[in-house]
């Protein structure tokens, strides 16, 4: 890993946003653009055609019956079943805490103000299906919707030769998925967001997925929502001299061997920073996805050296990372002093991939340090809130002329004749 020292946190910061900053390779916007467009046109024909083009599978029907989802799950073997039941009941219990109540003002008399919160109708869900494949992110997605109340959760997920991962479907059963669909990539995304023949339109689209994948997300939002346009995986570390410099290793290399892209950074005052370089060279040589992470540590692995914890706080809340690790002594006690981060793991037993799997904390969050203003998935993303009002009479003649008077201020002589109207 690139050991940074002796630069001022102003010359890190600049480069840290360097290297954050989100684009769109033009090829693949123009690529998408054609796609989204023909699936509106041709909707289930074209799909056909780019599952053939793309995944290699000739379907005829795109719907994966419950028939198949049983035959699927019967290979799961039981442990995995078990884990998968674990994950999804402390998920459940996790995000329960979320849900927004409606709520109604009636303090003045004559007026009633309120909330009124509601689940949106149809959600759709994409669940990768390249490189690996994710049941975990079917239940980080799935759960919050279903607690929100969503009538229809949709997954889709790119067609396999060999068929889809039993564990994936396992994990959508299990999370009360409610349609399955075998399509993948920016065709998938136009499908939820315009709808065809076969897939049902959807209000809005939810996971991660390849550059693609969020191209069509950002070119279909505004048609529905979307949770986030999703980069590649991240870490960012805290570290004291009571951390080991294996477990911050192993740390880093969880998430570097997500993507070839993924980042890595470890901000210490310590003398980790070499311990923690040669870990992670030597953890390297026996991971089986050495190559991805290698690649991802050469590109995007940093250690920065700094004077302070101070500084170092600073300093990781401007990275703002997906995942942060506070491996300092009273870990919890520097909570409040973080400002941007998706998700914080305190002390050295709270290991990211808890969170990635089974503790409950969603696993679906901001990178490219879209923290500084984007949460982690929750059961909020898949709720709306319609306002209401009403006023009688009395009230609304004890506040006529404040209305009038700014109406006629900003120049919307309609509005101001639409209050005094009931005046009449």
């Amino acid at each position: 890993m690139k050991i940074i020292k002796n630069e001022s946190l102003s010359a890190i910061k600049t480069q840290i946003r360097q290297q954050t900053a989100q684009t769109t390779n033009p090829q693949v916007a123009i690529s998408v653009a054609n796609i989204i467009s023909d699936v509106r046109q041709r909707g289930d024909e074209a799909l056909r055609d780019y599952s053939v083009r793309f995944d290699g599978v000739a379907l005829n029907n795109f719907k994966v019956s419950e028939s198949d989802i049983d035959s699927a799950i019967a290979q799961v073997p039981d442990r995995v079943i078990a884990a998968l039941k674990k994950a999804a009941a402390n998920i459940t219990s996790f995000h329960q805490l979320e849900v927004a109540q409606s709520f109604e003002d009636t303090a003045r008399s004559g007026v009633i103000r309120g909330t009124k919160v509601t689940p949106l109708s149809a959600v759709g869900i994409y669940v990768p299906g390249g490189t690996a494949a994710y049941p975990s992110s079917v239940l980080m997605n799935a759960i919050p919707a279903k607690i929100a109340g969503v009538d229809n959760i949709v997954m889709v997920t790119p067609p396999q030769p060999e068929g889809l991962n039993p564990a994936v479907l396992a994990a959508a059963k299990i999370a009360g998925v409610d349609n399955i669909y075998q399509i993948g990539g920016a065709q998938a995304i136009a499908a939820l967001a315009y709808g065809t023949e076969t897939v049902p339109q959807v209000d809005k689209i939810t996971g991660p997925g390849n550059a693609y994948v969020a191209a069509a997300k950002r070119a279909v939002y505004g048609q529905v929502d979307i949770d986030m346009i999703a980069g590649p995986s991240e870490i960012g570390i805290l570290a004291d001299d009571t951390a080991r410099a294996e477990d911050v290793a192993a740390d880093l290399l969880s998430q570097a061997e997500h993507d070839v892209n993924a980042r890595a950074i470890l901000i210490t005052a310590s003398n980790l920073a070499t311990a923690v370089s040669t870990a992670v060279e030597q953890q390297l040589e026996t991971l089986p996805r050495e190559a991805i992470a290698r690649s991802a540590i050469d590109k995007n692995g940093y250690i920065y050296l700094v004077d302070t914890i101070d500084d170092m706080i600073e300093l990781m809340n401007a990275v703002a990372p997906e995942h942060l690790e506070i491996q300092l002594a009273n870990a919890y006690d520097y909570m409040a002093k973080i400002q941007n981060a998706g998700s914080v793991f305190l002390g050295k037993y709270a290991s990211e991939p808890l969170g990635d799997y089974l503790a409950g904390p969603n696993h679906i969050l901001p990178t490219g340090g879209t923290a500084r203003f984007s949460s982690a998935l929750g059961v909020w993303d898949f709720q709306k809130r319609i306002q209401y009002l009403q006023y009688n009479a009395a009230a609304l003649a004890e506040d006529a002329n404040d209305v009038t008077a700014l109406a006629r201020i900003e120049g919307l002589e309609g509005h101001a004749r639409a209050i005094e109207s009931r005046g009449k």
